[in-house]
């Protein structure tokens, strides 16, 4: 029965230390997150009013430069003295340049029609 006794004793001290010490951590977190909102309230402050006493000065608005357009040459057809490896040849440039961007799907078909058609 002694040690029960014991077992019980230590159990309830442990539990209530533990209790004491969760409520103390919990009110010095909430006196760290007050100062801390206090610092921020106070640093926002400083700051609106500093910028009330010395106003931005106004900067010059430039127009963005103009984007630059790019035109794609025209795959050349091969000649009727080629063979099939020009023709595809010109057919991978045109890929290449699909690929790239810098042909449009319209583009692309239009200039492969030339090819094939010659």
């Amino acid at each position: 029965m002694g040690l029960l006794r014991g077992v019980a004793r230590t159990a309830a001290i442990a539990g209530t230390a533990t209790a004491v010490s969760n409520r103390v951590s919990r009110r010095q977190a909430g006196r760290w997150q007050k100062q801390a909102d206090q610092e921020e309230a106070n640093a926002y402050y400083d700051q609106s009013q500093q910028q009330q006493q010395n106003p931005p000065q106004q900067q010059q608005q430039y127009a963005p430069p103009p984007q630059q357009v790019y035109v794609a040459a025209p795959v050349p057809a091969p000649e009727a003295g080629d063979d099939m490896q020009a023709k595809l040849d010109a057919l991978k440039q045109l890929g290449e340049l699909k690929t790239q961007g810098v042909l449009t799907d319209q583009e692309f078909q239009q200039q492969k029609a030339k090819i094939l058609g010659s």
